[in-house]
């Protein structure tokens, strides 16, 4: 077994994500959870971004006249979308070199929700004390269970031990081996299926969890969400302007922040049903962009839901601390959280 947690301290706990190359076995089957659903917005963005000229991905009165009838999803977001959904398991890839095949088996429309699952072909040592090598096979699919695309690539993985994380000064690497820790859980078809979060009675008061990895926004990220949700002030996309007025560069969208830290939470809150809301935030500085922020949250208290037998309530604060160690942002939060065995994993594949 395999956890996804390592042990800080008494009640202190910090994410792991991704397998030692030591871990994988030839014929392990693993299955990337969250699945994401591919819109059309999304694929004409990519298309346009990259300058793609095949319209058949854009002009929906030209993909109408085809056999498709629909634009096609574009075939590299969908490398990109399935690569990315691996990266739970394979976390500690140390480099991807190539690709040995990219064949794509099924059109992919606006409204498909790929899932991918990955198939261990090869483990080979590849005669380096800090990283071994891996053979994939990875599949892409869909909500009716074809598969839209089938990937074969190498892997090179950092052994234990090896990881840049695991051997910087101070690093933690005690494992927090408790089965409500486990990073996977067996599928009914014998495969590995990705954790996504904890159960609400894994949950203690007073456990302390850190989020990992931290989170870096760049300043383009920035101004793009302040500019999409209408925000007119010059602070956030004027770089001139803020310079003039602060003597600085523009500061990160405070409400951008707020959405950050909380969503670096949902790795260990991933079985949440609701979030009831926030209280007592803080932002007591600017974030700046490039500075990396670390986010973590404190159990204060736990109890059944009078209403809901399926869920229980949790009461959590978050910080989240910038380079220089003080915080730049914090609240408290009140989730409504499944209990083991309850709401739509199962049904859901998850």
């Amino acid at each position: 077994m395999t956890y996804g947690y390592l042990r800080l301290g008494e009640g202190h706990y910090r994410e792991r994500f991704g397998l030692a190359f030591e871990d994988f076995r030839a014929g392990q089957v693993f299955h990337h959870r969250p699945g994401v659903t591919f819109t059309q917005q999304d694929n004409k963005d990519e298309a346009l971004d990259s300058l793609n000229n095949a319209h058949l991905h854009y002009d929906e009165g030209y993909a109408a006249a085809t056999e498709w009838k629909l634009p096609l999803g574009v075939s590299t977001l969908t490398l990109q979308l399935v690569i990315g959904m691996t990266s739970r398991t394979f976390y500690r890839r140390r480099s991807l070199t190539g690709f040995d095949e990219i064949a794509m088996t099924r059109p992919v429309v606006g409204g498909d929700t790929l899932y991918a699952r990955t198939e261990v072909l090869e483990v080979a040592d590849g005669g380096d004390p800090d990283w071994g090598l891996l053979k994939l096979r990875t599949e892409a699919v869909n909500q009716h269970g074809e598969v839209a695309a089938r990937i074969t690539w190498p892997a090179e993985i950092w052994r234990a031990g090896r990881h840049p994380e695991e051997i910087l000064p101070g690093a933690a690497t005690e494992i927090a081996a408790e089965n409500r820790f486990a990073a996977h859980h067996p599928g009914p078809d014998g495969a590995l299926v990705e954790q996504t979060g904890l159960h609400f009675e894994d949950f203690r008061p007073g456990e302390t969890f850190e989020h990992w990895p931290p989170r870096v926004m760049a300043a383009e990220e920035s101004r793009r969400h302040a500019l999409r949700a209408l925000e007119i002030n010059p602070r956030y996309s004027d770089p001139a302007f803020a310079q003039a007025v602060t003597g600085a560069e523009p500061p990160l969208f405070e409400p951008l922040v707020v959405g950050a830290v909380t969503a670096l939470t949902t790795r260990t809150f991933g079985r949440v049903v609701a979030n009831l809301g926030w209280t007592e935030i803080r932002l007591p500085r600017p974030v700046r962009p490039g500075e990396q922020i670390r986010a973590m949250s404190t159990v204060q208290g736990a109890r059944e839901s009078a209403k809901r037998p399926a869920q229980g309530i949790l009461q959590v604060d978050t910080e989240a601390l910038g380079e220089d160690g003080t915080t730049v942002c914090a609240f408290k939060r009140v989730l409504l959280v499944y209990k083991r065995g309850q709401g739509p994993y199962e049904a859901a594949g998850y």
